[in-house]
């Protein structure tokens, strides 16, 4: 059953979507450098604020991928459903996280089994 405000969760999400799409646009047309002559302290900033650049770029790029699985399971009605346990998520949770695809008890399974491998 997916929760009473799913069509406000759907709008929250596509609109976190566009925000994302349109941060991941910005960012890849800015530029790191003003492409001058850069003496050794200069390239290695410059290395280290691309890095800095790809990993918020990956970061975004996963909370767009979750937004989609989300999406997609409003559409198919599993919305709201825990990929674990197949109990409901909590609608306290899937409000401060409308791309949660665990419980909270599963989460916590989920990542302390990640912690320890």
């Amino acid at each position: 059953m997916q929760p009473k405000n799913i069509e406000t969760i759907k709008q929250e999400l596509l609109d976190r979507k566009k925000e994302l799409e349109e941060k991941l646009t910005r960012m890849s047309k800015e530029k790191v450098t003003d492409d001058q002559v850069q003496d050794p302290g200069d390239q290695a900033l410059t290395s280290t604020l691309e890095s800095l650049k790809l990993s918020f770029q990956d970061t975004e790029i996963e909370e767009i991928n979750r937004i989609v699985k989300a999406l997609e399971k409003i559409e198919d009605g599993t919305y709201g459903i825990c990929i674990d346990c197949q109990e409901p998520i909590s609608e306290k949770r899937l409000k401060s996280y409308p791309n949660a695809a665990r419980c909270l008890m599963c989460q916590e399974l989920f990542e302390e089994k990640e912690g320890n491998l």
